[in-house]
């Protein structure tokens, strides 16, 4: 009988605790970045959406899934070189995360963590790869978070990005 009612009462106690500080939510957002290194010479900024579920597994820690869109715009590049000049236009590069995202809450509205996933790519010339992205986030208010991060996708070569932006919390 004591087994029982020692069980029942950490039962209890730790989904009283779980529900005091589940910060289960769904995040959606725009993202603005530059495009880093040799990648760089080839598409000059991206834009994008971060879509975001997450459930919070303690006080300190979520865990959950990350998804949405990505463009970097392609420029237009010329070469003279002794009267002949070539000039190309780079298509636009897309793609689709699909990842495992989570956060570390430090203290309280200051967040830092990344997603972990694959990057499906859209774009006919781009296959995708392994994605990875880093985050730091600063809550602005209850509902909005301003956050800074570096994506990355690796397949044969890196495409990165350094970015800011904004999340929204439903």
């Amino acid at each position: 009988m004591k087994k029982i009612i020692t069980t029942l009462v950490l039962l209890i106690t730790t989904l009283s605790l779980q529900a005091q500080v589940d910060r289960t939510n769904f995040r959606a957002g725009i993202n603005a970045g530059i495009v880093m290194g040799d990648a760089a010479d080839f598409y000059s900024f991206s834009l994008g959406l971060d879509i975001l579920h997450v459930w919070g597994l303690s006080k300190e820690i979520d865990l959950g899934l990350a998804t949405g869109f990505n463009n970097a715009f392609g420029e237009d590049e010329t070469i003279s070189d002794g009267g002949i000049t070539i000039s190309t236009e780079f298509a636009n590069l897309q793609y689709i995360p699909a990842a495992v995202a989570f956060r570390v809450y430090p203290s309280y509205g200051f967040k830092f963590g990344g997603d972990i996933g694959y990057g499906i790519g859209v774009s006919d010339s781009f296959d995708g790869g392994f994605y990875y992205k880093p985050v730091i986030g600063v809550d602005i208010n209850g509902s909005t978070e301003l956050n800074v991060s570096y994506a990355a996708i690796s397949n044969d070569g890196t495409f990165s990005t350094a970015m800011i932006g904004v999340l929204f919390l439903f």
